[in-house]
């Protein structure tokens, strides 16, 4: 039977035979193809009826390909520089922005001063222009070829591949087990970057040996190249690692308690009013508040699933022969209370949140400041309802959505992801619940994309992510439809027919992580806050020690008025104290001497304007406003 392959936007193309890609495109610009919905290489061979579409250099898929090349290039850079017995291959995969690859040097390491030398010997690589062939070969021969070669992690990875044949990407004497696909030749795209050298455990398991992971960017045009570097030049400057130390908001202490943040006053200000904001909004949305332990015993944790599934990750201790489990989730404490006393239909749904803290084990290798720690606090919240509720309840966690990241001036998009392969329950009723999250999403005007069979295993789920003022994009809250914790935990409701049914149970966070959260508001911010999250909204600056008075008779107006104020009263200059409150980012500087006592004014700075003198009651008036709206603008400014 002859192939039949529907050519996108060109026609149909009839073979007798199995034929390359590469056989059948119709232009030079073609760098790979997509094929029955699947990226591959120009010199794959196919053999069946389907549809292709060609890729070229400007199609939304060309960095997958261009970087996942650039990789291979690194790859050989290395092995040129190092010698090729000194190198042991791990991967090297494309990823967003850029590309990586992992390296055991068996007689010396990469240091971050090597890097620009890796840098020239992939441009000379470039500049050769290195045709890109595949090579098809069984499994055992591949394996006999890498062991012959001294690269032991691509027998490993061969090993564990299930087809008899692998393919292998070869450009001049440098070749590499990989599916590609890959670049005709190495000269095609000449704009990149090495940007770093780090550990990393291969496969992720720290069981097994460190290898050294360098990272690099690649772009089509020279300017993209430089606005991406000039953007991590700005996240550089903006890292919350660096700033919050720096700000005096938290630090963390390696050597007793890796991985815990410790929050300074000024930190915790900031949380307490991240709470009370959320706080306020959760009431106003029926949400009754609980607190539930942080230790609880083992037997709930193996009734919850998280003893079988989720242990390595827990903390456990021991107390009069009985085994606890420091709380990683708090989604069993809620179902605590939920069958605490009975509940009829009349009552759901019924709605929990806590600022719950937590505690989970993260590998040392992967704790990042505030994005990735041991400790940390969510917004949780669950929901008991209805299966006919859910579509509303789900419609009002939108609504909170957008209440809260409206408020730090968030621009946020969605995913739906849908059942996965292996999941609890019925295709009907995970068709009922997805179903119930569309119509929730469509009836506020929310828009997303679908994430085919990335549900969790017991139930569908709506991501939100936020970008920041950079560009960059969180995932933050979550909104999870479960029929498992119910079934486990033997949750119920009087129905109207005074018969038992379960309920659904929606778990929901908006913050995520307070921790997290306030590390990505710090980098969005650059550490300055909006005047209502600022841990000191105004500093007082006498210009000399017999203005104290006057310092102290205008702090009092605003204590009374519930601004977070100090006193400057060190033995410097107003130069040096201005210069020295910029840096700490504090929104208000009110300078006073002779001339604002003897008017009952202030003269006013900001962190980006000075103002002039100022008469102390519109001042309060302006910054009060500020702090009771929460407002994201400076109201001196306006």
């Amino acid at each position: 039977m002859p192939i039949k392959v529907k050519i996108k936007n060109d026609g149909e193309f009839i073979s007798e035979k199995p034929v390359q890609i590469r056989e059948i495109i119709r232009s030079d610009e073609v760098i790979a193809a997509v094929f029955n919905g699947k990226l591959i290489d120009l010199r794959s061979t196919i053999d069946s009826d389907g549809e292709v579409e060609f890729i070229d250099l400007f199609h939304e898929l060309a960095p997958e390909v261009y970087r996942h090349t650039m990789s291979h290039i690194l790859a050989q850079a290395v092995m040129n520089v190092y010698g090729k017995k000194n190198v042991r291959l791990g991967i090297g995969p494309a990823i967003e922005n850029g590309f990586y690859y992992d390296f055991e040097i068996l007689n010396g390491k990469i240091t971050e001063e090597d890097l620009s030398r890796i840098e020239e010997e992939m441009k000379k690589i470039i500049e050769q222009n290195i045709p890109v062939e595949r090579i098809e070969m069984s499994k055992d021969d591949a394996i006999s070829f890498m062991t012959e070669k001294d690269q032991p992690y691509k027998v490993e990875l061969l090993k564990e591949i299930q087809d008899n044949k692998v393919t292998l990407f070869k450009q001049g004497d440098f070749v590499d087990l990989c599916r590609g696909p890959h670049m005709p030749s190495t000269g095609m795209v000449k704009h990149f970057k090495l940007l770093s050298v780090s550990g990393a455990y291969w496969k992720g398991d720290e069981k097994n040996p460190m290898l050294q992971r360098v990272y690099g960017t690649a772009f089509l045009r020279q300017e993209e190249l430089k606005n991406y570097l000039d953007l991590l030049e700005e996240a550089r400057k903006r890292d919350h690692r660096k700033l919050g130390p720096a700000l005096d908001i938290f630090f963390i202490d390696f050597d007793v308690a890796a991985g815990m943040p410790v929050f300074t006053p000024n930190g915790t200000v900031i949380l307490k009013e991240l709470m009370e904001f959320s706080r306020q909004l959760h009431i106003e949305y029926g949400y009754e508040e609980v607190m539930t332990p942080l230790v609880m015993s083992e037997k709930l944790w193996r009734m919850s699933g998280h003893w079988e599934h989720y242990k390595e990750n827990m903390y456990f201790t021991t107390k009069e022969e009985q085994q606890f489990a420091i709380k990683p989730m708090n989604c069993p404490g809620h179902i605590l209370v939920y069958k605490n006393k009975p509940v009829s239909y009349r009552d759901l749904p019924v709605r929990f949140f806590e600022f719950g803290k937590v505690h989970r084990y993260e590998r040392s290798g992967v704790l990042h400041g505030l994005f990735r720690v041991r400790s940390f606090t969510q917004d949780d919240a669950h929901i008991f309802c209805r299966i006919d509720q859910v579509e509303n309840e789900i419609a009002g966690v939108i609504n909170l959505v957008h209440r809260i990241y409206s408020q730090f001036g968030f621009d946020y998009s969605a995913e739906l992801s849908t059942m996965p392969e292996d999941h609890m329950g019925d295709e009907a009723t995970w068709e009922k619940a997805t179903e119930a999250l569309r119509k929730a999403m469509e009836s506020v005007g929310l828009q997303y994309v679908v994430k085919e069979k990335e549900g969790a295993f017991y139930g569908p789920k709506i991501d939100f992510h936020v970008r920041d003022s950079i560009g960059r994009t969180w995932q933050c809250a979550t909104i999870q439809l479960d029929f498992l914790m119910p079934q486990r935990f033997g949750l119920v409701y009087t129905s109207m027919d005074g018969k038992y049914q379960q309920p659904v149970m929606i778990h929901r966070a908006i913050y995520g992580s307070l921790e997290r959260f306030l590390g990505i508001l710090i980098e969005h911010y650059a550490g300055a806050f909006p005047t209502w999250l600022a841990p000191v909204q105004v500093i007082i600056i006498p210009i000399a020690d017999r203005h104290f008075e006057y310092a102290e008779k205008v702090k009092s107006e605003f204590v009374k008025n519930g601004v977070r104020v100090k006193i400057d009263a060190r033995r410097e200059t107003v130069g040096y104290k201005i210069r020295d409150a910029q840096s700490m980012k504090i929104p208000y500087m009110l300078v006073v001497g002779d001339r604002e006592a003897d008017s009952e004014a202030v003269s006013v700075r900001t962190r980006g304007s000075d103002f002039g003198s100022k008469p102390v009651k519109l001042v309060l008036e302006k910054i009060t406003e500020e702090i009771a709206t929460r407002s994201l603008k400076n109201l001196m400014e306006e």
